[in-house]
């Protein structure tokens, strides 16, 4: 029986969890934009809107619903300019390249989570924008006690608990700094 040639790490059903979150953006009355970070009084943290999947929904879906629910804010995934190794529709070259891509909803980054003994944690991040639609109070499952605050992106690096959850939010301020001129919500 042969192995893989490159290192690999596989996790079978029942030994991982599938998470979605997301960078919020929003567009201030200025057309400036802000990011949305979660804080966590009783443990002192700033971090992203995330959650787990549940049966049957797409990650897609949950990064969305999560981030509805964590902070309040009705959203959307942000279709955006950006770096893509997934082929066109119908491509068959075989090509594993990067490539720019226009209109994307595709994850940003993927964070694995060692979780020792129960497994690994496997988070898919995209970006999301808001609908414009009011904040809806008391979203948050019963165990949550976040408070959604909205600031400038390089606040919003800074103000973050998490190493990783920093390069994420860089990553989404760089992809959405380049794709300006897509709109958010209904502004342009």
């Amino acid at each position: 029986m042969l192995a893989s040639k490159y290192p690999t790490v596989q996790f079978l059903a029942g030994d991982f969890v599938i998470s979605a979150g997301s960078v919020l953006f929003r567009q201030t009355p200025s057309c400036e934009l802000e990011i949305c970070l979660l804080e966590s009084a009783a443990r002192n943290e700033w971090v992203l809107p995330k959650g787990r999947k549940d049966r049957s929904e797409s990650i897609e879906n949950t990064a969305v619903r999560e981030t509805l629910e964590e902070t309040g804010y009705p959203c959307e995934l942000w279709p955006l300019r950006m770096p893509t190794r997934a082929p066109t529709p119908g491509d068959t070259s075989g090509e594993d390249v990067v490539k720019i891509a226009e209109k994307l909803v595709e994850p940003i980054a993927i964070t694995v989570r060692d979780l020792r003994d129960k497994g690994a944690k496997i988070i898919w991040w995209y970006i999301t924008r808001t609908t414009g639609q009011e904040r809806i109070a008391e979203s948050q499952t019963a165990y949550e006690a976040y408070e959604a605050r909205f600031m400038e992106p390089a606040v919003a690096i800074e103000r973050l608990t998490y190493q990783n959850d920093r390069e994420i939010v860089q990553r989404a301020w760089d992809i959405v700094s380049g794709s300006r001129t897509l709109s958010i919500g209904n502004k342009v």
